[in-house]
């Protein structure tokens, strides 16, 4: 089974109701979909590529999954919908999977 990575790229406009309304409850949903971080909001240094949408100001995200079909059904739980869209009121950006090759 190949493993699967959850990569979000986030500009995050409310810090303080992020970090309290989502980034303090997300870790829990991930536990039993076998999720994993591997990088949350550490220095981002954009190589190529860069505008106005992938710059510097990013908080990158990484999160490691067992499988593809785990971290879709992570993203896709009844655990994970409120805090997605907590997410999506205090900041903007991409999250897509991408399975190990």
């Amino acid at each position: 089974m190949k493993k699967a990575y959850v990569v979000a790229e986030v500009a995050i406009a409310e810090a303080d109701a992020y970090a309290s309304e989502y980034s303090r409850h997300v870790l829990p949903t991930l536990a039993a979909y076998g999720g994993q971080v591997l990088a949350r909001g550490g220095t981002r240094v954009q190589l190529e590529g860069g505008d106005d949408a992938h710059h510097e100001g990013l908080r990158t995200v990484i999160i490691e999954f067992p499988s593809l079909q785990q971290a879709v059904d992570w993203h896709r739980s009844d655990a994970y919908a409120r805090l997605r869209a907590i997410r999506q009121r205090y900041s903007v950006g991409r999250l897509f999977i991408v399975e190990a090759g």
